[in-house]
């Protein structure tokens, strides 16, 4: 069996030392690694070449990382890793409301921004086989969902966060549970209000269909569960 292709990552940053020391790390880790200073030329490189992972400064002149990232996750499901300087709670949970996959915070040690992309391009390339769970259906590869053979259109941290729910359906899982396997840490700063608020995001997604409101419990003191729902 042949090795899987090298991941590649677009860095986006408008301070070049940043982009150097960033691409150094990623290129030790087994990345091909293309950059860009600004968010137009970003969406140009988006276009036209393949991409694993979008590392995003949010502080950029014209364009900045969370519009960027807005842009992104409205085309495609490409993960997004935000860099910033802004590092209270609420800038954390306004990077992830954006649809960003992971923050981390200036300073930083670059191995854990190459780390973290790994994790990130990894479990991306991992997911197991079709789901079905009563009339919801997901299909890992394509990352698709649909319910009652209507699509869904989910960001990619809503896909795995379902996908988590629906592989262990019947068992509650804790926000502590939810970051570990779905953001891969257990220390993201605000990580308990960033999990309510994902799942808030899932939930509603899913009630706006038939029968969507079915398939995400909150168990009061507990955390979240997808029941098992029989087929109709």
């Amino acid at each position: 069996m042949s090795a899987p292709p090298r991941p590649t990552a677009l860095v986006v940053d408008d301070e070049p030392q940043m982009v150097i020391i960033v691409e150094f790390a990623l290129r030790t880790q087994g990345f091909d690694v293309l950059t860009a200073s600004d968010g137009a030329t970003a969406l140009h490189l988006l276009k036209t070449r393949r991409v694993d992972l979008a590392i995003l400064d949010i502080l950029m002149p014209t364009m900045s990382g969370l519009t960027l990232c807005q842009l992104i996750r409205a085309r495609s499901d490409t993960p997004v890793l935000l860099l910033s300087a802004l590092g209270q709670q609420q800038d954390v949970i306004a990077g992830l409301e954006h649809g960003a996959d992971d923050y981390v915070i200036k300073p930083f040690h670059p191995r854990e921004v190459a780390l973290r992309a790994q994790a990130l391009v990894r479990r991306r390339r991992d997911h197991p086989g079709l789901i079905t769970v009563g009339q919801l259906v997901i299909d890992p590869a394509t990352q698709s969902v649909t319910l009652g053979g209507q699509r869904i259109d989910l960001p990619f941290t809503e896909f795995k966060l379902l996908l988590h729910l629906a592989s262990r359906r019947g068992v509650p899982q804790s926000w502590q549970d939810l970051l570990r396997t779905v953001w891969g840490t257990p220390d993201l700063l605000g990580g308990r209000d960033v999990v309510k608020s994902t799942v808030y995001r899932l939930r509603s997604r899913l009630a706006a269909l038939p029968g969507g409101s079915n398939y995400l419990c909150t168990l009061r003191g507990v955390g979240y569960l997808m029941p098992d729902v029989p087929s109709p």
